[in-house]
């Protein structure tokens, strides 16, 4: 667990760290500039990560193919090329989120269906969110508004690793708390004690906590950790989604309606459910959606691994 109250550490200025620390200082001196030009910086680095061969850019457009298969290829394509372009910018819109000062960065955002956190309010809130390249900018958007806390991946490198803690959590001004994602017990205790948590139950972590259910019509392993807190704790799910509009207009985040009947005591219909929602926000920006990850990585057995076979260019056209 790592509230804002983390102790810097004087380990972290070792010599070996001075190339992360530089790094960081180029990266946080950059985002200093105006919101457009950072686009455009974003854009052109995006587009140069596109130009050359990489496994992930591989893994992205099996994902692509497999998720819109009425698509053309010319259509994957450029949807690849637009997702590239996509994550360059995620790299501007974390300096952002994490450096930027609450009036400036508000100035970015728009923000619908705040009714329905407030339709929720006393109990625990499971914030359903997805992994958006704009992923940092949602969740300290969402900050804005209202305490939340937030799960995170611990990093090898411990300067990263505190940098991003730091700036996960600045913006809100409460005492907020980031979780390891591993932390059930922590996650748990929160939920209980009336706190939001922000929660991502869209990659594939295995089958241990988990169950195949259909995504985009692909059996897709699915944590069912959303059901589990949401029946241990009583908290409601709220889902929320965060889209980078055109242009320089900044954001929308829109908090939906929390989740009725959940979870129904069905672990197959539960999973489907969480799914579904995350296919709909998907959709709002095809895009604008993490497709780096190997979201069908475990199969079901007898299944061949998809990210092992030829990528098959599609021939069947978009239907009307």
């Amino acid at each position: 667990m790592i509230s804002k109250g983390t102790i810097f550490k004087a380990s972290l200025l070792h010599p070996r760290h001075w190339v992360t620390w530089l790094a960081f200082g180029v990266w946080r001196a950059v985002t200093i500039l105006p919101f457009p030009v950072l686009l455009q910086i974003g854009t052109a680095l995006g587009l140069m990560l596109h130009r050359f061969p990489s496994r992930r850019k591989t893994i992205a457009y099996r994902n692509i193919q497999l998720c819109f298969p009425d698509l053309t290829e010319q259509e994957h394509r450029k949807m690849l090329r637009d997702n590239f372009v996509s994550t360059g910018i995620a790299v501007m819109e974390v300096g952002i989120a994490w450096w930027w000062s609450k009036k400036r960065f508000a100035k970015l955002l728009q923000f619908e269906g705040l009714e329905n956190l407030a339709a929720v309010k006393g109990r625990g809130v499971l914030l359903l969110g997805v992994h958006f390249t704009t992923l940092e900018i949602g969740t300290a958007g969402i900050s804005l508004v209202t305490p939340r806390d937030g799960m995170y991946r611990a990093h090898g490198n411990p300067v990263y690793d505190f940098v991003q803690a730091r700036g996960r959590l600045h913006k809100s001004g409460n005492d907020d708390v980031a979780y390891e994602r591993r932390d059930v017990r922590g996650t748990m205790k929160a939920l209980k004690a009336g706190r939001t948590l922000w929660y991502g139950p869209d990659q594939d972590y295995g089958l241990v906590q988990g169950i195949f259910a259909p995504f985009f019509g692909i059996q897709a392993a699915t944590v069912n950790a959303t059901a589990r807190f949401a029946e241990k704790t009583g908290a409601a799910v709220v889902p929320f989604s965060h889209i980078r509009l055109p242009g320089s207009q900044g954001y929308k985040i829109t908090v939906h309606p929390a989740l009725e009947g959940f979870p129904c005591g069905d672990e197959l219909a539960d999973a489907t459910r969480i799914n579904a929602i995350v296919e709909q926000f998907v959709l709002l920006a095809p895009e604008q959606y993490l497709w780096v990850h190997r979201r069908f990585k475990n199969r079901p057995e007898g299944e061949p691994d998809l990210y092992d076979l030829p990528l098959k260019k599609s021939k069947r056209k978009r239907s009307n």
